[in-house]
């Protein structure tokens, strides 16, 4: 009996999927589909450089203390580790008459919009509640923002994962058409990174919408607000045409009990299917099904996170503190000191994007060049660890180059000579190649491998996303208090990200498995689209 919904079970391994026939074998869709579909990412990136740019101070504006702030960011990995592997489970199951990957790419969207408005308006819907103006906490204002950010972490991820399973599907069983989807998804991103800095830093926006600005919502606020009406706008539009230029056909098991004459055996076949298996049950059988390869991706991938957790979360931070020797808790004059850090840090960020976009055009060519993504995933760890060791030696030069002045009668540092700001500005520039590499090459393994296999796009995808989770809680769990053993600094957890990444370049060199040739298209598992 046909049906319409995204959760059919059926007894087969959680990572299997029902072989559609021989005879209708996909055939990798037009480079102008998977662009179109990659091009997604530019708006999901959009909103999370506003997050990483804006919403921090935001939150001091409501009032939300320091020691709750760092649970609240905790909301991504820990949505992602259970939301990503739950799409992608039910969307490689979908049988919906608007594909499989399509219904939730819609819903994520859709949820964003909903979520962003909740965070940009949680000052003003706080006040229509009761916060009071006259308190620093407002705590109704707070509940909004954290249900909304709630919201808008699940969101992403519902859409991240689908979209990446829709380019796998995309591509056939071409391998270097997934290796281009995934490379063109890296770009994407870096596009979104530098449409979502240059909004963030642009003090102005709000003029554009003069209603932003209210009793309870200052000029900042208001900007955080017009910032994310354009998100809204960006990440709609992209994915309404998107969503309307690729239509997949609607996806439904092979019947599994084709030709079979024993009426006894097909109960038994069709008791076994009406008794579904626990989705955390599957996750853990998934998880045992795995093949050697995907394994050791999971491991390359766990270290290269572990290694780059650090620098996400702190550079700025590193680039205040270490660099300009401000302190955020200090005097106004220090605060105004690390405050330049930190713009200096945004501006690196622009840097590290632009080379990122670039880098990510030219994935394929410099897989060919060196001989092979997992030597050039290898390659580029090595030098991901060689900049991240290279941090304790600009905050050396900083500290020994440091001068100082009195003003009004207070000690104060001045800002590093330019040679020391170029280097550090060099380290974010040159983290934007390896930073490439991590956002395009395990995806498109994780999908080759999964294809090589019989496994659902999906649920691989979504399992390769607990290897990035997982080292994200880590790192915010354990940085702290292993900052505080090594007496304060971003420092430490620099270094243990060097030495993750040379263990995880050496495992890519030496463990990791050469994708397997391109299979023939009558074995791929994927759905049809037109």
């Amino acid at each position: 009996m046909e049906s319409s919904s995204c959760t059919k079970p059926n007894n087969k391994s959680s990572f299997q999927l029902q072989q559609p026939p021989p005879s209708s074998p996909p055939r990798p869709s037009p480079l102008k589909k998977i662009i179109l579909v990659a091009a997604v990412a530019a708006g999901i990136q959009f909103g999370w450089a506003l997050q990483l740019s804006l919403l921090t101070p935001y939150v001091q504006l409501l009032g939300i203390p320091h020691k709750w702030a760092s649970l609240i960011w905790l909301c991504g990995p820990i949505s992602g580790m259970l939301v990503q592997p739950i799409v992608g489970y039910h969307s490689d199951r979908c049988t919906s008459r608007f594909g499989r990957r399509r219904p939730f790419i819609a819903a994520g969207a859709t949820l964003v919009a909903t979520a962003v408005v909740l965070i940009g308006f949680a000052a003003d819907l706080g006040h229509l509640f009761g916060d009071s103006m006259a308190n620093d906490m407002k705590p109704r204002a707070i509940v909004v923002f954290v249900i909304g950010f709630w919201i808008l972490d699940v969101a992403n991820n519902m859409l991240q994962g689908p979209c990446r399973a829709l380019l796998a599907d995309l591509s056939g069983n071409n391998q270097k058409k997934t290796r281009t989807a995934n490379a063109f998804f890296s770009f994407f991103m870096a596009i979104g990174n530098v449409l979502g800095f240059a909004a963030g830093s642009y003090t102005h926006l709000h003029n554009i919408f003069p209603f932003t600005t209210t009793k309870a919502c200052d000029v900042y606020c208001a900007n955080l607000k017009s910032c994310f009406f354009f998100s809204i706008l960006l990440l709609l539009t992209i994915t309404s045409i998107a969503l309307s230029y690729v239509r997949e056909k609607p996806w439904s098991p092979e019947p599994r009990n084709a030709g079979n004459q024993s009426g006894e055996l097909e109960d038994e076949e069709e008791a076994a299917e009406a008794t579904p298996v626990p989705f955390f049950g599957e996750i853990f059988a998934a998880l045992k099904d795995l093949k050697r390869p995907m394994w050791i991706l999971l491991l390359v991938t766990c270290l290269n996170w572990i290694a780059w957790f650090p620098f996400l979360l702190f550079d700025t931070d590193w680039m205040g503190r270490e660099v300009y020797g401000g302190d955020s808790q200090g005097n106004n004059l220090v605060l105004k000191l690390y405050n330049n850090g930190v713009r200096a840090g945004a501006l690196g960020l622009m840097l590290n994007s632009v080379v990122l976009g670039f880098t990510s055009l030219g994935v394929e060519l410099l897989a060919r060049g060196v001989g092979g993504v997992k030597r050039l995933w290898g390659i580029v760890n090595f030098l991901l660890a060689f900049c991240l060791a290279m941090t304790v030696l600009v905050t050396k030069l900083a500290k020994s180059s440091r001068q100082f002045a009195t003003v009004d009668g207070v000690i104060v540092p001045l800002p590093p000579p330019a040679g020391v700001k170029a280097g550090a500005l060099s380290l974010f520039a040159a983290l934007g190649i390896p930073l490439a590499v991590t956002y395009s090459i395990p995806f498109a393994l994780a999908s080759i491998f999964s294809s090589s296999s019989g496994a659902g796009q999906g649920l691989s995808l979504g399992v390769l996303n607990l290897a990035i989770v997982i080292p994200q809680i880590l790192v915010s769990l354990g940085s702290g208090p292993l900052d505080a053993i090594f007496g304060g600094g971003n420092l430490p957890a620099f270094v243990l990200g060097a030495f993750a990444a040379a263990a995880s370049g050496i495992f890519a060199l030496t463990m990791l498995p050469s994708p397997p040739p391109d299979v023939p298209a009558a074995k791929s598992v994927t759905a049809g689209f037109h």
